[in-house]
């Protein structure tokens, strides 16, 4: 009930980033990393978790929030239980327990885990528009293509507007990635809503992510929760999302005391050490630790974000999560440009139907890397140099000391070392006491290189 009375949006609707044609965008996606004590009690309620390697150390909650995606406020959560795809951790199901917090003013984004029909028709009949990517596997019905290359189109009686374009980003490091979206909305205007507009706000997304990053990493420092039962598990996380929520709160009121400035300029992690440091040293009232917390978010505003492609890269050797198609840079990269291109479908058969309609090629991810530079010539290496000058003379033996001085890079008893250990596995016959020469193999080898030479 706490959470309930501070979760909702935020930002006026004047802030910037905070709404797109006049309506607030939200965004439904699930934090499914929150670990809690490996406890008789907390298994028989969540149960152990498989991976593609092995059973998850810890048991891990699901929760599904709705966040308004300008200010990365919480309209709403709720926390799943047990596992399977009819328990209340399937993401589609505890996203029909949102629904209630989505109104007429709201543009609701979310990727192809929301795209089932009655989930759709379900959000539509909140008054909420949606902006959903859907799955390749459609077989949407194509009933008019719109000026913009986008067409209308029908899921399960419900009528939408579908977008398919084509994306690609040039990155400075003269690369460029490319891929396939196919974009399900409910906006069928296309000259209010432009395609290439709507592609491109469909990014916003993600703001979601960066909300579930603090909390599982900022606040809770990537630390185990502490109960070992249900309402005690419940009970921190109500407390995690309250705090959570009041921070952005301030953080909100600190950035629209100047309207120029975006609400993802404060940052939260000095909003978090702010509202730490004020509380176990000042003894003000509440109204004097928030206006403490707004001045230092004020002073120490991020940058203007820059546009950038994130490397998915892990320092595990062992990864358990599936192996991915896509080649992504090896660190994080400028993007230069984006590029998108609306792809049309053909021309409109009416008597095509969702069934005799093929599905859509669903492309790849691909990464094209920047040309690299010629190869210097490959050098010798210390033993192929040693043979040749053991094929220089086949008639001599030659000792470790005589051998060093011709290479001049390596003293005498490291040669020693190395000429003892390149006898023993073969590639060099002993003739006395510390004296080498080639063996028959290597001795027929450079005989043939002579008479070709």
């Amino acid at each position: 009930m706490l959470f309930d009375i501070v979760a909702g949006p935020l930002a006026q609707p004047r802030t910037p980033g905070v709404t797109f044609a006049g309506m607030r965008t939200v965004a439904f996606d699930g934090l499914n990393s929150l670990k809690i004590p490996d406890s008789d009690r907390n298994r028989s309620w969540i149960g152990r978790i498989y991976y593609r390697l092995a059973y998850a150390g810890y048991p891990t909650l699901r929760i599904l929030c709705l966040v308004e995606t300008g200010t990365r406020g919480l309209l709403g959560a709720v926390i799943g239980g047990a596992l399977g795809t009819h328990g209340d951790r399937a993401e589609s199901l505890l996203a029909t327990r949102l629904l209630d917090r989505l109104d007429a003013g709201m543009l609701l984004l979310a990727d192809r885990a929301y795209d089932s029909a009655p989930l759709m028709t379900a959000i539509t009949a909140t008054g909420a528009k949606l902006l959903i990517r859907g799955s390749a596997t459609r077989k949407p019905p194509v009933l008019q293509i719109l000026s913009d290359g986008s067409y209308l189109s029908v899921l399960a009686g419900l009528p939408v507007r579908i977008i398919e374009a084509h994306i690609t980003v040039r990155g400075a490091d003269g690369a460029q990635m490319s891929e396939l979206y196919r974009l399900v909305t409910t906006l069928h205007d296309p000259h209010r809503f432009p395609a290439e507009a709507l592609t491109r706000l469909y990014h916003e997304r993600w703001e979601i992510e960066t909300a579930f990053y603090a909390l599982r990493h900022t606040m809770l420092d990537a630390h185990v929760l502490r109960s070992h039962d249900r309402p005690g598990v419940e009970q921190e996380v109500w407390a995690l999302l309250t705090v959570y929520q009041l921070l952005r709160t301030a953080m909100v009121d600190a950035v629209e005391t100047d309207p120029s400035l975006d609400p993802d300029r404060a940052s939260f992690t000095t909003a978090l050490h702010a509202a730490h440091d004020s509380i176990i040293t000042t003894h003000a009232t509440s109204e004097g630790l928030l206006g403490r917390l707004e001045r230092t978010v004020l002073t120490t505003l991020l940058p203007p974000r820059r546009m950038r492609y994130s490397n998915r890269t892990l320092k595990s050797p062992r990864s358990r999560l599936r192996v991915r198609d896509e080649v992504r840079p090896r660190v994080s990269t400028s993007i230069l440009g984006i590029g998108i291109t609306v792809a049309a479908p053909p021309a409109v058969d009416q008597h095509h139907t969702p069934e005799s309609k093929p599905a859509a090629t669903a492309r790849r991810f691909a990464y094209q890397r920047p040309p690299r530079p010629p190869r210097p010539p490959a050098t010798l290496t210390r033993r192929q140099r040693v043979v040749e000058i053991l094929a220089s003379d086949l008639d001599r033996s030659w000792s470790g000391p005589e051998l060093a001085d011709k290479l001049g890079d390596i003293p005498h008893h490291n040669m020693r070392t190395q000429l003892a250990e390149w006898t023993r596995l073969g590639f060099l016959h002993p003739t006395g006491p510390g004296l080498y020469t080639l063996p028959g193999p290597f001795l027929r080898m450079a005989l043939d290189l002579g008479r070709s030479t």
